[in-house]
């Protein structure tokens, strides 16, 4: 669909399709504080509070890139509004969940749900709005994804608390269903249909490769490092490389033959959206971050839950503030913008590392400030570099493929980047070891920072 320059209620579309931004972090974050009640209302084992959110997480990185897809093939409309009536039942059976198993299975749905909503936002923006809006709606973006990841947890503190009508925990799910009976119905007005030009069908058997490969990739990442790596996690891990193999393989060979693969590999070969998603993949580092500060401000600083949320609300400030600057930056640096929001990020972590070594964390406000508003400043930028690297009627699978890369680099440095900080600063490390570590930790992700930074400065 060509961009849609004239129709004057694109703004308000904007609302509803940032529902669908909104919704899937939301839910990953409002979970962790809930836990606790969940274990103790539903006597689930360690285990299981463990699978309600790492099932979320895998099926979420793993459906994104077909989510994109099924938006470019069958409309993003369409698509929308079934991810949100998928996801408005899955929160049902979470927030009625009798049963450890039952909540287990409605947090898979919603993870799955969530990723075929999630793109449909991202690449509408991308059809509807013309070039000189874009980094704007795109700000609006960004700080729609900012506030949910900074007020998940806030969010589901307040509400478990509340205990509204006697539900407990089961708020942080039901919460979900007013939202998606007033956005259906919006959807359903304000949105026209778009999709791809030419009519594709869906590739199942590419999409069953692709998820098996990625389910074999990211699970273990995020069950390993807390089950000490059972032999299971290695042997998922290394069946992962040909499973992605075969999968790559089967989509040239279905390109180059003229039928409609899940994944166009033509599109990977250029070196511009390779470098832009090798930038993605790197940037998102910073996942790792909110991990290794928890264990910092608890174990060396020792402070209380509430003390520790409290302490990285300077970050979230700075993530919400990031993306209504990112326009006016745009206009100075351009495609750069990205680049500089992550040098941004650089000097805040950087900054924090040399705080904690010296131990003056009453400074720590300061870079997390500046952290936050280099990463909300990045955001859009980056996901503008991705997406404008393919031609319209791809502009889902764009989105998919940016918001699975991101996924999996979360899964993939707090493996990484967790694994280092618990090597340095083992159970029982005293208040300067936990300190060091963070320092090393924290530096360690300043350079995959600067990694992506380079990356995204090279036009």
């Amino acid at each position: 669909m060509k961009e849609n320059i004239s129709d004057p209620r694109r703004w308000l579309a904007l609302i509803v399709l940032l529902t669908g931004t909104l919704l899937p972090p939301l839910d990953f974050f409002i979970v962790n504080v809930a836990l606790p009640a969940i274990r103790t209302d539903l006597h689930a084992s360690q285990a299981d509070s463990q699978l309600v959110v790492s099932v979320y997480a895998a099926a979420y990185a793993v459906t994104l890139i077909l989510g994109g897809r099924l938006g470019d093939i069958y409309g993003r409309k369409r698509v929308l509004i079934s991810g949100m009536l998928g996801f408005g039942l899955a929160s049902a059976i979470c927030g009625l969940a009798p049963s450890p198993a039952v909540l287990i299975a409605g947090r898979l749905l919603q993870g799955v749900t969530a990723a075929i909503m999630g793109p449909q936002s991202l690449a509408s923006i991308h059809a509807i709005f013309p070039s000189d809006e874009k980094n704007r709606a795109l700000s609006l973006y960004g700080a729609t994804f900012g506030l949910a990841s900074v007020c998940g947890q806030l969010l589901g503190g307040v509400l478990v608390s509340a205990d509204l009508f006697g539900m407990g925990w089961r708020s942080v799910f039901l919460i979900n269903l007013p939202v998606i009976v007033l956005a259906i119905p919006a959807a359903l007005l304000l949105l026209h249909e778009n999709r791809a030009e030419r009519s594709d069908k869906l590739d199942i058997p590419g999409a069953l490769l692709l998820a098996a490969g990625l389910l074999s990739f990211v699970f273990p990442l995020i069950e390993g490092r807390e089950n000490h790596w059972p032999w299971w996690c290695v042997v998922l891990l290394i069946l992962s490389l040909p499973l992605l193999f075969l999968f790559w393989q089967y989509e040239k060979k279905k390109e180059s033959t003229g039928h409609s693969p899940l994944v166009y590999t033509s599109l990977l070969m250029s070196p511009g959206l390779r470098r832009s998603l090798a930038a993605a993949f790197f940037f998102y580092a910073l996942a790792s971050f909110f991990l290794i500060f928890a264990v910092y401000e608890q174990g060396a600083l020792a402070h209380d839950t509430l003390a520790t949320g409290l302490a990285i609300l300077p970050l979230g400030i700075g993530f919400f503030l990031g993306p209504w600057c990112s326009p006016s930056v745009a206009k100075w640096l351009g495609s750069r913008t990205a680049a500089f929001g992550m040098i941004l990020e650089v000097v805040g972590l950087m900054l924090a590392a040399v705080l904690a070594v010296a131990d003056h964390p009453s400074w720590l406000p300061v870079p997390l400030f500046i952290i936050g508003l280099g990463q909300g400043m990045a955001i859009p930028a980056l996901v503008r570099l991705n997406v404008d690297q393919v031609d319209a009627r791809f502009s889902g699978l764009a989105a998919g493929l940016v918001s699975a890369t991101l996924q999996i680099s979360a899964a993939v440095f707090v493996a990484l980047v967790g694994g280092l900080f618990f090597t340095l600063a083992p159970e029982g490390a005293s208040a300067e070891e936990i300190q060091l570590s963070f320092a090393i930790s924290t530096s360690a992700i300043g350079v995959s920072l600067g990694l992506a930074a380079i990356l995204c400065w090279k036009r």
